[in-house]
């Protein structure tokens, strides 16, 4: 018993998050990178953007980019499908992305929720719904549970999210990115920020929300609402979620639909 005592503190020190741990060591080191960080500002979420454009689906009629912020993705899917509506339950983040994309016909934004949406969307007329650094702020059940309904045959959801730490390998992820991060800052804005991050003037703030999920947790729903669904964790802070919804298959040549066999 004390052995396993003694063990369970153990791993109960090791697997905290590096984000928020209050360790002085951990969290003098955060603020040292939090300074480097600052002056070689990046967007995590865009750095997936390509991660999405690599996996879009084969039939490309329509997308829908769920959580669509200011509209950087709805427009980079734009050139691909047919129409692609963007959703956003924040009206700052539905205007300015309505705004960004006013002389795109080929986009739409609305200022609506996920499951006010889903219940008005049609059955099966979405190829494409992607979610970015969204799926913690919405119900995780509820959500994937529509998105079946939602998508057309051989349809795709791609999903960029956020867990929270509470494992071992989620340690390391987290050490690593946390290591990684100013180095990528450095790469993608080698001269430094004059001033701290933060929206730009007229635009709004982005809504923020910590996980509450863990990826086994995420990896459990979705194995379970989206057979055949792949999790991976991915370096900074982020784990990616692919399914893709079962085609229709045609019956064999020669064979008769059973209801009309007499």
């Amino acid at each position: 018993m004390q052995e396993e005592a003694g063990s369970r503190t153990l791993w109960e020190t090791a697997c905290v998050d590096v984000r928020d741990s209050a360790n002085p060591v951990l969290a003098r080191a955060r603020r040292c990178l939090g300074r480097v960080n600052a002056r070689h500002p990046w967007d995590h979420n865009e750095h997936f953007h390509r991660w999405i454009l690599r996996n879009l689906p084969a039939r490309r009629r329509a997308a829908v980019d769920v959580g669509c912020g200011t509209g950087v993705l709805a427009g980079k899917l734009a050139p691909h499908f047919a129409r692609v509506t963007g959703i956003d339950a924040d009206e700052g983040m539905a205007a300015a992305a309505g705004a960004r994309l006013a002389q795109d016909p080929r986009v739409s934004i609305r200022h609506c929720r996920f499951e006010q949406f889903a219940a008005e969307a049609g059955d099966g007329q979405t190829d494409l719904i992607t979610m970015v650094a969204v799926l913690h702020h919405l119900d995780l059940e509820d959500t994937l549970a529509r998105i079946p309904g939602l998508l057309a045959p051989g349809g795709r959801l791609l999903v960029v999210g956020l867990a929270r730490a509470d494992s071992l390998p989620d340690l390391a992820a987290d050490l690593i990115s946390a290591t990684a991060n100013p180095v990528m800052g450095l790469i993608r804005h080698p001269r430094p920020a004059r001033q701290a991050g933060g929206p730009a003037p007229g635009q709004p703030v982005m809504p923020v929300r910590d996980p509450a999920t863990t990826l086994a947790e995420i990896t459990a729903a979705a194995t379970a609402r989206l057979p055949g669904a792949t999790v991976r964790r991915r370096l900074f802070f982020r784990y990616t979620l692919r399914w893709d919804k079962p085609p229709v298959t045609a019956p064999p040549p020669g064979s008769r639909n059973p209801a009309t066999t007499r």
